[in-house]
């Protein structure tokens, strides 16, 4: 079975092998796959190696590695929402969460090939999460545009979103809120929710979407846009109207 790395700043993956098929996910820089199937027209099936999800993408974003380099997972990720890195003599604006695999001393190696990267780095390692680290994660996200598939930002989803942020604080989460929410452990008593808590909203028990909760009850998710609301015992509650958006269904430590 081959292997590939992305090599762009996010590739999308979509449901067929086909430019106008739904997108699914978006793949960044650093990130490792393992190929699945391949069609005409360079088209590959691939599975992410961080969360397992699959989908359809073209093979000219990816450059194979070998199985033992695809497992290695990197020490860190770029911190800002996007970021200059110098790759084959082209310039890749990595987004916030970009794996930066062989990394020491600004440079690092992508398969046979080195890349410079001076920006701001995260290491990915579990950290003692403090309000201001969150602030500092969440809060330069707010306002970019909701995009159903989308993990940078230019466009995001509220899985996604989690995902990215909580990748930063050295939490891998699989990709979409319901195999999120099986995660962690679950805090039954309102009153008993914390800063850095993920809360899941959706109907019939059904899991749809999922926030970051902040201090005093404050909530940031990606519905139509990245934004501020108040959590309550019965849901999401919209801070310009005070209307319930979404019904909470559970509360989950990650941290």
């Amino acid at each position: 079975m081959d292997y590939a790395v992305v090599t762009v700043a996010a590739a999308p993956i979509r449901i067929k092998a086909d430019h106008r098929s739904e997108m699914v996910n978006q793949l960044l820089f650093g990130e490792t796959v393992k190929i699945l199937d391949q069609k005409k027209d360079n088209w590959i099936k691939i599975q992410s190696l961080h969360d397992g999800y699959e989908g359809w993408s073209q093979f000219l974003m990816f450059k194979n590695i070998t199985k033992k380099i695809a497992f290695v997972k990197p020490q860190y990720v770029v911190h800002d929402l996007f970021e200059k890195l110098h790759y084959k003599e082209n310039i890749v604006y990595a987004p916030a969460g970009s794996l930066l695999p062989n990394f020491k001393n600004d440079k690092g190696q992508l398969a046979d090939e080195e890349y410079i990267f001076k920006g701001r780095t995260t290491p990915i390692a579990k950290k003692n999460v403090s309000i201001k680290l969150l602030h500092n994660l969440t809060l330069p996200w707010l306002n970019v545009p909701y995009l159903w598939g989308g993990r940078t930002a230019l466009g995001i989803d509220c899985s996604g979103f989690a995902q990215i942020i909580f990748r930063q604080i050295g939490v891998w989460l699989p990709r979409d809120a319901w195999q999120q929410a099986l995660k962690g452990k679950a805090i039954k008593d309102f009153s008993k929710i914390k800063y850095g808590d993920l809360a899941f909203f959706g109907k019939n028990e059904k899991i749809t979407h999922v926030g970051i909760i902040l201090e005093d009850n404050k909530i940031i998710h990606a519905s139509g846009k990245v934004r501020l609301d108040t959590l309550t015992a019965e849901g999401i509650s919209d801070s310009g109207t005070g209307k319930i958006m979404s019904k909470l269904i559970s509360v989950r430590r990650m941290i």
